[in-house]
This record gives structure tokens, C-alpha cells and sequence, in this order.
């Protein structure tokens, strides 16, 4: 077995490197970094583009079995390997530690169930520390995707009604960015282009980009849904409801709405990235977490 490193092309974007990336992450399942968030991240508008050549890739007759990698942006790194090839995570810490910091900042996301990672990482001088993410799944054999929409509200996709406009409108309400104090979006040519980016590509079916129409014609509640059905599982990212709109049952019904989709697609199982209870009460359990290590100082 002779497994050769290299970067990740310098090249952003839907390239070669790209699919070989995705198809490991295919391969490698339910982790702490999935297909869905490589998707998400590729054409992602706040992606550091100068950054993506430091991707560090381990290949097995040129198949890609270990990939160290950041979210957007370096400073949190991942490390992850197909199964039979962790051996190779000492080596892609190091790597990662020294390639992927951002301003003199590094730390790494491991799983709370991978001690043999932990281990090296306090090898390597790292300690964990109280930040975390968490994962939890939606049994789509155990739990009903019902649910009632009030009157006068109904579902749409960006496959029926595309338009970037509300997407980002919806997103930027969602996400509290007026109540924070940043005024309303300002929907520019720049923000129109970044919106389209993230809709018309590789691997997105606009019919799974829920969102619930109120009626003065706007975008109220938005569930953005993921799914392969070679790796099987969905994945929700992101999830929003304009704070005018709260406490009605709207994000449930956009959330319940992307997984009834997929499980005629042939899901078995839902993920999201959270643990909050919104997602509990609507039948989300409690899965799997993960810790933010950083260096001992």
C-alpha cells in the first residue's frame, strides 16, 4: 500500500479535485464533515478561495482516502479517513496544524467517540475544550412527517417560485440580522450572483429548497435540504423563519416538508447539525457530538 499526498487544486469551484473529494466523503458516510458540507462549502460566498489549495489529500492508487480540510474558512480544521487508513491522522494533524491556521490560530473538530484521535491530538499537545457540535437524526421508519400549515400560508420550492430575492430575504430575516442592528438586505448585483451560485449547480434539486409563502406573496420560512441517494442519508442546512413569523408552526412544516421529499426518494435517515429543541420536538433525537480541540497553552 503506497499512499501518496498532495494538495487540493488551487482552483475554487466544481473541478476534477472537487468529485474526487465528494466521492470520498460519499464513501466515508455519517462523520463530523460530510458530503453535504462539502457541497455547502464549495460554493459557499464567504469561502476563502486563496485557501483552498492548502486541502491536503492522501491518495491510495489515486483514490482519495484521507482528506484534512477547513469550513469556509482555515483556523477549525477536520482530518478524516476512510476506515483502514486511520493511521494516516497523525501525519494530517500535523499537516493541518501547520498549513491550516488562520493568523496564528488552529484547533481541530474530533468526535467524542474517536479515542484513538484524541489520543494523538494530546499527543500532539492539543487539550478539548467545551465547544461542540452536534448531530442529530431524523428515523424517517420511526417518526410521521405530518403536519398543518394556517390558513392562508402554503409551501413552495425554488424549483416552483426561484426567486433569489426572497431566498435571501428569508435567510437574512431568519438569521436575525435586522434585529442585530444590520438593517435590511441590501440585495445587490454581487448578492444576486453569490444566491445563484449556491442554487444553480452540481448535486442541487431545487425541489428540495423548501419554504413556506405567506400571504402578502413573501418567504417566511425556509428548509434547505440535501440528499444523495448513494450515501442515503439527507441532510438539513439551513433552516430559517422571519422572526415576525415565529411560534406558528411554519419551520416545522418547511423542515417535515424536505424530509417527507427525500423518504420518496429513498432516505432512510435525516441529519441536521444542532441540537436544539426545536428539532427535538419535531422528532429529531440526539446522535453523535463533536469537541473543538485547540493547542495546550
Amino acid at each position: 500500500m503506497s499512499i501518496l499526498f498532495r494538495n487540493y487544486t488551487k482552483q475554487p469551484g466544481i473541478t476534477e479535485d472537487y468529485h474526487k473529494v465528494r466521492e470520498f466523503f460519499i464513501k466515508l458516510g455519517h462523520a463530523e464533515f460530510e458530503y453535504t458540507r462539502w457541497d455547502w462549502m464549495t460554493t459557499h460566498y464567504s469561502l476563502d478561495k486563496s485557501a483552498v489549495g492548502k486541502i491536503g489529500l492522501w491518495e491510495d492508487e489515486k483514490k482519495v482516502v484521507g482528506v484534512a480540510t477547513f469550513d469556509t474558512r482555515p483556523g477549525e480544521a477536520f482530518c478524516l479517513t476512510l476506515p483502514g487508513y486511520e493511521y494516516l491522522k497523525k501525519e494530517m494533524l500535523i499537516y493541518a496544524k501547520d498549513n491550516l491556521s488562520k493568523d496564528g490560530e488552529f484547533s481541530i473538530i474530533i468526535r467524542d467517540i474517536d479515542l484513538e484521535f484524541q489520543d494523538i491530538a494530546a499527543e500532539l499537545g492539543f487539550v478539548a475544550t467545551q465547544d461542540k457540535e452536534f448531530d442529530s437524526f431524523f428515523y424517517l421508519d420511526k417518526t410521521s412527517v405530518e403536519y398543518e400549515m394556517p390558513e392562508g400560508f402554503y409551501i413552495t420550492t425554488m424549483k416552483d417560485t426561484f426567486d433569489l430575492y426572497q431566498y435571501r430575504r428569508v435567510l437574512w430575516r431568519g438569521f436575525n440580522h435586522e434585529l442585530k442592528g444590520d438593517g435590511e438586505l441590501k440585495f445587490s448585483e454581487e448578492e444576486e450572483q453569490e444566491a445563484r451560485k449556491s442554487m444553480i449547480r452540481i448535486n442541487v434539486d431545487l425541489d428540495l429548497k423548501i419554504a413556506v409563502i405567506a400571504p402578502d406573496g413573501n418567504f417566511v420560512s425556509y428548509c434547505g435540504m440535501w440528499y444523495d441517494k448513494d450515501a442515503g442519508f439527507a441532510v438539513v442546512e439551513p433552516v430559517a423563519t422571519d422572526p415576525d413569523y415565529r411560534k406558528m408552526g411554519l419551520g416545522k412544516a418547511a423542515v417535515l416538508e424536505g424530509i417527507r421529499r427525500v423518504r420518496e426518494l429513498g432516505a432512510k435517515k435525516v441529519i441536521v447539525g444542532s441540537q436544539q429543541q426545536f428539532y427535538y420536538s419535531i422528532g429529531f433525537r440526539p446522535f453523535l457530538m463533536a469537541t473543538l480541540w485547540k493547542e495546550k497553552r
